[in-house]
């Protein structure tokens, strides 16, 4: 296995991306430069909700709707009481986001409980925090009554917060590290099944308060090697515009750059993977798409999902 590295946008239109429990559940924002954020933990919970759904073993996650501790699940997944590091390699088999993302687990050293009391395995995919690339307006309304009155005297209905971004196209830059892939027993269908997670788990987890988010751009960059990295593909691409956007078809995207520093490195590509939604334009492709912006042998790399 390879480094890779990936770009991932989607957008929010009317809806919440990530609220900040310490904010009152608003969207999480750069205020000063009016960027909307997004941790890499809830993409993180995005993917891990769509592998199970898909009936792939989770380590985080709930049993019968209920939330477990760390070694109730681990016990769960062995399927005995005591659980060691002896018993690591039934877990990375079963835990597909173990391989994926790594974890902290309450495993003993060995059988006489010496040597420590968890097992920390980092893990090879990781992801920055997501940020908009255009300027992000929070909705003017939030207030919303409930026709459910929460105390029995008040007769009006509850009240309560409920804050949107009016549209927010959202960048992720993430990696996949070939060293730390072989302590978590990472594999290649692992990274085909994160590629079809990532382009499908958002719309389909949708909720009240998610739903008007939609993937609009993937690339996925295979190296020859486990050493190449080449830096954060957001600090490549742009917007025509950033300010005042409302709708994808609205958002003009700038990649040439992205593009420049994929042929000038094509050496050391070994497939680029990209998928891209209609109703996004690439403005500086020749074709409006991803595959427009490349020209020459890097060509014979670009694989469309």
């Amino acid at each position: 296995m390879n480094n890779s590295e990936l770009l991932f946008i989607y957008d929010a239109k009317m809806c919440n991306p990530n609220g900040d429990p310490d904010d009152e559940n608003r969207p999480r924002m750069d205020y000063e430069r009016q960027r909307n954020l997004v941790s890499d933990v809830r993409l993180k919970r995005y993917i891990r909700d769509y592998l199970e759904d898909m009936g792939y073993g989770i380590f985080v996650s709930k049993q019968e709707d209920k939330v477990v501790d760390a070694d109730t699940r681990l016990k769960d997944v062995v399927g005995k009481g005591k659980v060691t590091k002896d018993d690591l390699p039934v877990i990375l088999d079963k835990l597909i986001d173990v391989r994926l993302f790594g974890a902290t687990m309450p495993i003993k050293a060995d059988e006489s409980g010496r040597g420590g009391s968890s097992i920390a395995l980092t893990g090879p995919v990781q992801f920055t925090w997501g940020y908009s690339l255009n300027k992000v307006n929070l909705v003017d309304s939030n207030g919303i009554t409930s026709h459910f009155s929460s105390r029995t005297e008040n007769q009006q209905g509850a009240m309560g917060k409920d804050y949107r971004v009016y549209y927010s196209l959202l960048a992720f830059h993430g990696i996949i590290s070939a060293k730390r892939s072989q302590y978590t027993k990472l594999k290649d269908t692992d990274i085909e099944l994160l590629d079809q997670a990532i382009l499908k788990a958002i719309p389909l987890q949708a909720t009240r308060s998610k739903i008007g988010q939609y993937p609009r751009l993937y690339v996925r960059v295979e190296y020859e090697d486990d050493q190449t990295f080449l830096g954060d593909f957001r600090d490549m691409v742009s917007l025509e515009s950033a300010e005042g956007l409302r709708d994808t078809t609205e958002a003009r995207l700038k990649a040439s750059l992205l593009a420049g520093k994929l042929i000038s490195n094509e050496g050391r590509i070994a497939h680029v993977y990209w998928w891209q939604d209609d109703e996004l334009t690439i403005a500086d492709s020749r074709n409006g798409k991803f595959d427009g912006l490349f020209e020459g042998e890097i060509n014979n790399k670009l694989i469309r999902l």
